[in-house]
């Protein structure tokens, strides 16, 4: 899908404790700091549609197992990809898709590094009900 990076990320296993990459500057997808944060997902919960108008997301999911959907509404176009620690990748989403995450894991958590600080009138969100979609 246009708009949609998908990027392999390193682990490094060590017997006192892990190391997840997430993102470098120079990496592709990279397109500036605004904020890093952390958000958790129920197991079997959805959260969305959100659509972002300017916001690059690049989300990592770290611990468990979360679900995320894309729609481009103009083309009307899915896009699904399963995250977590056994395909640990960082999905980087450009702005104007619609996004939805369901939680699939006993305890889910992403990491959003987003390339500028949140702003609640940068986003449109729409009811699950609103996008067709079998969850």
């Amino acid at each position: 899908m246009d708009g949609v990076i998908v990027t392999p990320l390193k682990q490094i296993h060590h017997p006192k404790g892990d190391i997840y990459h997430a993102m470098k500057k120079s990496d592709v997808g990279f397109s500036g700091f605004g904020e890093a944060y952390f958000s958790t997902i129920a197991q079997d919960e959805v959260k969305g549609w959100k659509q972002h108008t300017q916001m690059v997301l690049n989300l990592v999911v770290p611990v468990g197992e979360i679900e995320f959907v894309l729609y481009n509404a103009n083309t009307q176009e899915f896009f699904v990809i399963r995250l977590s620690q056994n395909n640990y990748k960082r999905l980087t989403v450009s702005p104007n898709l619609w996004m939805a995450f369901r939680g699939l894991g006993e305890y889910n958590m992403l990491l959003n590094l987003a390339s500028i600080e949140h702003d609640p009138q940068e986003a449109n969100t729409k009811d699950l009900s609103e996008i067709a979609y079998e969850w």
